[in-house]
């Protein structure tokens, strides 16, 4: 029994819109749950759930003299699915009234709820959440269930919540803004009001007093820069700029034409007549996660890549702005 909907809500972090981006996590294997169980029903919900799944009772229509073979056809067709679906609600019912339970733990009502598999939001095409299938299962409150490895946690709240993340797409700021010159540095860096620490909460509330939440927080940590050509130079060598004073790169200044860029690209040969370079910008975010329950830890950090087509012309001398 696997349900659509649940109960999980996200909140902070600004949330998405769609100027932000999905990142790429550095383990590309890494995937969020495709499903997990949570509480869903009570008692007596789950027991109307059920019974509102019987076919409901058809009146017998009057024989048209008109009648065709095809209308006996559907006719027939239709008594065989609702034969199906009585066959399967009657399992249902059995299972829950007398195999497994006694009458849907109807005496139990307000000490627990029976947990169902959902399927997570952005992956609920997914085959693999036909994992969480199994029939809903009755949990005392307070008590987590046992050997369920994907009951809900603080830890698969947080999972879902990465792809949540409101993630800015990678814009990088440079001067000169325009075309670069050959053998004049370009500055590089990220807008420090738009590239910092976001986050979002994933949080299950329910009305039996049931509350767990995880928030998942990203940090921007490095760019990379990649020219696009081997005839250029990096600032640092590595083209890996870091954060420094709460900030990565250095926006330019007037007072700073005879510095070296802490984070930027110096081209050594011009792009051509009418050509480009691709210069690729990576930025890449550390992920942590903190649960309601006290636990935490680290998530796979995930980076996002642009690329912007740089002229490079050949001119001996500029004044800068």
């Amino acid at each position: 029994m696997t349900s659509e909907v649940s109960h999980v809500q996200i909140t902070g972090g600004g949330g998405k819109t769609k100027n932000t981006v999905k990142l790429n996590p550095k383990d590309p294997n890494w995937e969020a749950p495709a499903c997990w169980y949570e509480p869903k029903t009570t008692p007596k919900e789950l027991k109307e759930k059920i019974e509102s799944a019987k076919p409901k009772k058809r009146k017998p229509e009057k024989k048209k003299d008109s009648g065709t073979i095809f209308d006996d056809l559907e006719e027939s067709n239709q008594k065989a699915v609702d034969g199906l679906q009585n066959q399967v609600v009657n399992l249902y019912e059995n299972y829950y009234q007398t195999d497994k339970y006694e009458d849907y733990n109807i005496d139990q009502q307000g000490k627990g709820m029976f947990w169902e598999g959902v399927r997570n939001p952005n992956r609920a095409d997914d085959p693999e959440a036909d994992a969480c299938s199994e029939h809903a299962i009755w949990v005392p409150k307070g008590k987590p269930p046992e050997s369920m490895p994907l009951a809900v946690s603080p830890k698969i709240l947080a999972e879902y919540a990465y792809e949540e993340l409101p993630i800015p797409g990678t814009d990088i700021s440079m001067n000169p803004e325009d075309k670069q010159t050959v053998n004049l540095d370009t500055w590089v860096w990220l807008d420090k009001g738009k590239f910092k620490p976001v986050d979002v909460t994933a949080s299950l509330d329910l009305e039996d007093g049931t509350h767990l939440s995880a928030t998942t927080t990203a940090k921007p940590t490095s760019l990379t820069l990649e020219p696009g050509t081997d005839a250029a130079k990096t600032y640092p060598g590595s083209g890996k700029c870091v954060v420094k004073n709460g900030q990565l790169g250095e926006e330019y200044s007037a007072g700073k034409k005879d510095e070296t860029p802490p984070c930027g690209i110096r081209y050594l040969r011009a792009s051509g007549q009418n050509g480009s370079y691709p210069l690729k910008a990576t930025l890449t975010w550390d992920i942590s996660w903190k649960g309601s329950d006290g636990t935490s830890g680290d998530l796979p950090s995930g980076s996002f890549s642009t690329t912007e087509n740089v002229t490079v012309k050949e001119i001996q001398s500029i004044v800068r702005d």
